[in-house]
């Protein structure tokens, strides 16, 4: 089971800074317990809202970025096929509603730390965004999948709420961009950050002592 290790500036445990809007944080969250598994080091997620570091950083989202682009948006398809092989994960399925507002979502999953329920809540909110795909910026969409997966749904959304909560939510957004953060996934090993999918392989190495 992975911990749920308040983070901080600068943690022991590998962090996964994640949104779950992102399919390469899906992915990566994918293919981390196995990482886990192999190094004996659990990761610690960090929930950030992938928004707030875009406007931050004046960055923009892949979807964007590759439209137009000869041969850019097929490299990453073929990039995304060798992790899948090398990781031994499944694909995400497209979420057809996508861009998704994952503002609830990511405040539930701070609401969710509080309420001992984080791994259950990340492995549903991930489930229902890029196994199952729903719209989940819809708050009746998103109750009812929750619950589906056996959460205290309305609870959880209510807490979401809460001022220290949202708090919370803002502070490890702004944590991120201070650290270097301009996106998700983003993996720190100490100070040493880590950007994409791609770069789960050297973030092993790295805590392996490689």
């Amino acid at each position: 089971m992975r911990q749920n290790i308040r983070e901080t500036a600068v943690s022991t445990n590998p962090q996964f800074l994640f949104d779950f809007g992102s399919p390469n944080a899906f992915l990566s969250h994918e293919a981390i317990p196995a990482i886990e598994k192999r190094t004996g080091v659990k990761f610690e997620y960090v929930p950030i809202l992938l928004g707030g570091i875009f406007k931050a950083t004046n960055n923009r989202s892949p979807a964007e970025t590759l439209a137009g682009i000869k041969n850019k948006r097929e490299f990453y398809a073929l990039e995304t096929e060798r992790f899948l092989k090398r990781f031994g994960v499944k694909p995400y399925v497209w979420n057809p509603f996508f861009p998704v507002n994952t503002l609830n979502l990511m405040r539930a999953a701070v609401a969710a730390q509080h309420e001992g329920v984080f791994e259950k809540y990340v492995e549903a909110a991930f489930h229902h965004m890029w196994v199952e795909p729903k719209k989940m910026d819809d708050p009746e969409v998103a109750a009812r999948a929750l619950a589906a997966s056996g959460l205290d749904a309305a609870r959880l959304l209510a807490r979401s709420q809460d001022a220290d909560v949202k708090a919370r939510l803002i502070e490890n957004t702004q944590s991120a961009v201070e650290r270097g953060a301009f996106g998700s996934p983003t993996f720190f090993v100490g100070k040493e950050m880590f950007f994409g999918k791609e770069q789960l392989r050297e973030v092993e190495e790295m805590i392996a002592g490689k």
